[in-house]
């Protein structure tokens, strides 16, 4: 009968990549990054067509790594990088949405959208590694991390449904940010958007444009975004390399698909319902494995089956949006055709 110190120790993780899947990986997504800073350079206003090819192609990047990973490690390695990489890109829409009203907030020209929206993937990306390698740390010390992100993911998941029921819209205050005030508070800044430069010098000293301000803005989100994401794949996986990739790729595509769902993103008025659904029935998942290592008849949740559940959840929203959203244009159609009363 093991001591039960054991019972809460976490064997050692296990990873499907070596050094070298490792550094091919960082170095493809260095090149990626590298791509999209040249694209961007010259600021434009980003047309539809640009952007959909742009998001068909790092759509596609995700199911050919997937497709790589099964052939190359298994079917269990390739699903559970599916489902983390669906649990991240949803996740990732709430992201942009959010973005939507920083550059709002900011008045950001939409030629300089990109550039801000790469400045934040990257900021993204930089955040994620940290949180990864710590989260991986914490579940080599003990299974009590899976305790911990379990707990993070249902809390989290309870103030996204408490604000999704209550009609709450989301709102970003830009004076009420401590990393923009603090910015203000050391540095002059300019009062309008000098192109993509983030500093000038006028007046004798150097000044922030409001474009350094926007971008610092969404960095501070980032943070935010990642207390989350992290712990949500974690549920999926264990693998820090399946993590690491389901972030990368789910971040990669998110500058152009920024421009896609623009005019969508507020029509999907049912999303934060599905991720509180999502995010609640991951920490449940990871509850469950915490306690299967203690006591093994407790059950566990197979990543096929939340693969499944993530994907009826998704649709059952969009579905649930798409027909709101006729319902109330069907009512403000008959009270258009309604005439006035005389009284």
């Amino acid at each position: 009968m093991p001591a039960p110190t054991t019972l809460m120790m976490a064997a050692p993780l296990e990873t499907i990549a070596s050094p070298l899947l490792w550094a091919i990986t960082v170095g493809c997504l260095a090149l990626l990054l590298g791509a999209d800073f040249i694209v961007t350079r010259r600021p434009h206003e980003v047309r539809m067509r640009e952007a959909v090819g742009w998001s068909v192609f790092y759509l596609a990047l995700p199911l050919l790594f997937g497709l790589y990973v099964w052939r190359a490690f298994g079917s269990q390695a390739s699903v559970e990088f599916y489902t983390g990489y669906v649990v991240e890109k949803s996740l990732s829409v709430d992201n942009l949405f959010v973005f939507m009203l920083l550059l709002a907030a900011f008045a950001v020209p939409r030629e300089l959208a990109q550039r801000v929206l790469l400045y934040g993937i990257i900021g993204a990306l930089a955040l994620r590694a940290v949180f990864i390698a710590l989260g991986a740390a914490a579940l080599q010390s003990g299974t009590w991390a899976f305790l911990l992100f379990g707990a993070i993911l249902i809390v989290t998941a309870g103030k996204i449904l408490a604000d999704a029921l209550s009609g709450k819209e989301q709102e970003v205050d830009i004076s009420s940010m401590r990393s923009v005030r603090l910015l203000r508070r050391f540095m002059p800044v300019t009062g309008d958007y000098r192109g993509s430069r983030l500093m000038v010098r006028e007046h004798g000293r150097r000044a922030l444009t409001p474009l350094a301000l926007a971008i610092v803005a969404v960095f501070a989100t980032d943070i935010v975004f990642a207390v989350d994401s992290v712990p949500a794949v974690y549920g999926v996986t264990d693998d820090p390399f399946l993590v690491f990739a389901t972030n990368a790729f789910a971040l990669l595509g998110l500058r152009a698909l920024y421009f896609v769902l623009l005019g969508v993103l507020e029509k999907l008025r049912h999303l934060n319902h599905g991720l509180g659904v999502i995010l609640g029935f991951i920490g449940l998942k990871l509850l469950l494995h915490w306690a299967h290592g203690i006591w093994p008849a407790v059950p566990e949740i197979p990543t096929l089956v939340s693969l499944g559940v993530i994907i009826v959840v998704l649709t059952t929203v969009t579905i649930t949006s798409v027909h709101a959203n006729r319902r109330d244009a069907r009512r403000d159609a008959r009270r258009a055709t309604v005439p006035p009363s005389d009284g």
